[in-house]
Parts: structure tokens; C-alpha cells; sequence
């Protein structure tokens, strides 16, 4: 999964950065509102963490001009606890609201039931025959043993899993589960992608030569 971090601490954005890539995602940053709107309307993300307070352009702001184009899920950060702050936030088109300082598994946590609940699930369990998907400990078991997957097999099987039964093209993976440091691309879907088939079994994953995967339900 890929997110965008705005932020203009640059501590703060240094330290969310490396924590959600340590956590498996794809991570994208801006240091200012204009950068972090560029950026979050040329990009497909699977989140955004936008703080409030921004130089050029605030969070407010960013998120109300983005909001004509996308649905992308925002958690918003801010030093502002009070209630009428919340309400202004929620109203204007935030998905969630944390306040600084946070706990981070408590942000971790809000990212992961951001993109479930854009995904149409409730559980952060998946099951597929006999495979389960843990969405929350980021685990993967077949008939109730744990398979060991790499963080990038993991994203990937988790992408197709949250679009189960659906046709997940190559450009929507690149999209997804790369972020703008990657420059090597080539092959390596199809590498991840054989590695999966190896370890849950090739019937799991269709190919449909020219377009892209789809995980069987």
C-alpha cells in the first residue's frame, strides 16, 4: 500500500516516513501544502496523513481542493484539540482525526481501518480457501500455518486482496506498492508475483496476459 505523509516538521515527517516503511508501506513525503496537493492529485494513495498547519497551503485548504477530484482516505494531524477543531476537520473532508502527539500504533492502526473501510471490509481478517490474511499484524497463514512472505509479497497479496475477484492492472500495482524512490521497476511484479504462486499456490493468483492479476475468491 502507498501513502503520502504532509509534514511540515521535518523530524516528525522523517520518523512517520521511516515507521510506515518498516511497516510494509510505500511511502511518498511534501514538506509544504502545495507540494503535498501536487502530489496527492497526480498519485494514486491508498491514504494521506495531512497535518494542519502547513506553509503555502494549510491541510484545511489542501483538503477541500482535493476533495473535487479524489476520495483518497485523509487522516488529519493537529495540535488542535479542541471539539469545534474536529468538527471543521471532519466536515471538510477528513476521514479521521488524530491529535499531537499521538501514540504511533495508535496512527498505524487508524491507516490500517482507513484503507480496509475503503476497501469494503470490516474485518482485518481475509480468508480465501484456506488462506488467511491478517490485515493487522500484517501475517499470512494456509491451513493455519504461518507463511513467511517478504514486506513487497505481502503488500502485493494484500492489494489483490482487497480487490479480490477483481482485475488489478500492472500500472495500478507499480501505483500501489512502489513509492517515488523506486527507479527499478522492470520485472519485479512478475518476480513477486511467481514468489506468491510458490508459497500459496499457483491456482490463487490468475494472470491475464496483457492486463494485469486477479486473486480468486
Amino acid at each position: 500500500m502507498r501513502l503520502l505523509v504532509v509534514e511540515d516538521e521535518t523530524d516528525l515527517l522523517e520518523s512517520l516516513a521511516q515507521a510506515l516503511r518498516e511497516d510494509g508501506y510505500a511511502v511518498d513525503t511534501a514538506d509544504n501544502g502545495d507540494d503535498g496537493l501536487f502530489k496527492a492529485k497526480t498519485w494514486e494513495y491508498d491514504a494521506i496523513i495531512l497535518d494542519w498547519m502547513l506553509p503555502k497551503l494549510n491541510g484545511i485548504e489542501l483538503l477541500r481542493r482535493l476533495r473535487r477530484e479524489r476520495k483518497t482516505p485523509v487522516l488529519l494531524l493537529t495540535a488542535r484539540d479542541a471539539v469545534s477543531d474536529r468538527v471543521t476537520g471532519l466536515d471538510q473532508g477528513a476521514d479521521d482525526f488524530l491529535v499531537k502527539p499521538f501514540n504511533l500504533g495508535e496512527l498505524l492502526a487508524r491507516v490500517r481501518a482507513l484503507i480496509r473501510r475503503s476497501a469494503g471490509n470490516a474485518s482485518n481478517i481475509m480468508e480465501f480457501g484456506g488462506i488467511e490474511i491478517n490485515l493487522a499484524s500484517k501475517t499470512v497463514k494456509d491451513e493455519g500455518q504461518l507463511v513467511e512472505l517478504t514486506a513487497r509479497e505481502y503488500a502485493m497479496l494484500e492489494l489483490l486482496a482487497l480487490h479480490a475477484g477483481k482485475l488489478v492492472s500492472r500500472t495500478m500495482i507499480y501505483n500501489h506498492i512502489f513509492d517515488e524512490q523506486d527507479d527499478t521497476l522492470s520485472n519485479l511484479v512478475d518476480v513477486h508475483i511467481s514468489h506468491l504462486r510458490k508459497k500459496l499456490g499457483k491456482d490463487l493468483i490468475e494472470t491475464r496476459r496483457g492486463q494485469g492479476y486477479i486473486l480468486h475468491v
